[in-house]
């Protein structure tokens, strides 16, 4: 079997890897998460060899936090952009990752890239039942939208557990625990770009 035919039915979600999240100044840094920017961007090269769609998730708020959570909403303030306001620099990609033309994009307002978006019925529509997922953090947007995809009947779902990153390897571990419970499967990424190429 060709790869491209392999891995026709699979989506790539790369979740949250925006400068906000990501570098040492971001308002949200999570602190694993400049570590694992190289294999996110070897993922992404692996993904797009292999015919795999790969689909950006992000956050974009309302400058004045008119839509984050309410947890967050002290956070934003007319005259100070929060946290992954729409058009500032700490809502675009880190350096290294670029959303190309045949790519798709979900901008999502909470932890789960399935909640109140469009993704899951994208997703049938292009025949996809498969998912791997990257990016950051564990315990909250990675978990939230591992967990919504296995309740919706996704037939394969991964986590590659060296691109996806928490604020302490414990955390993240815990987390990987979890979901590898639940039937995720949980590869590094060595292993997963082994796998059928």
């Amino acid at each position: 079997m060709a790869a491209a035919s392999k891995w026709k039915n699979t989506a790539l979600l790369v979740i949250d890897m925006q400068k906000d999240f990501i570098l040492p100044d971001g308002l949200m840094r999570v602190d694993g998460g400049q570590a694992i920017v190289p294999n996110v961007i070897k993922a992404v090269e692996v993904a797009r060899r292999r015919g795999i769609l790969v689909i950006w998730v992000v956050r974009e708020h309302d400058p004045l936090g008119r839509d984050v959570e309410l947890f967050r909403q002290h956070l934003y303030s007319v005259g100070k952009a929060g946290p992954t306001s729409r058009g500032s620099v700490g809502a675009e990609l880190v350096d290294g990752l670029v959303i190309k033309e045949e790519d798709y994009k979900v901008v999502k307002m909470r932890f789960s890239a399935f909640f109140a978006t469009h993704l899951n019925s994208f997703l049938k529509t292009a025949g996809i039942d498969s998912l791997v997922v990257v990016g950051v953090q564990t315990p909250n947007c990675i978990r939230q939208t591992v967990f919504d995809a296995v309740a919706l009947d996704y037939k394969y779902v991964t986590v590659i557990v060296d691109a996806t990153a928490s604020a302490t390897p414990e955390i993240h571990l815990a987390n990987i625990f979890d979901m590898k419970n639940v039937g995720v499967a949980t590869p590094t990424l060595e292993e997963w770009c082994e796998s059928d190429d």
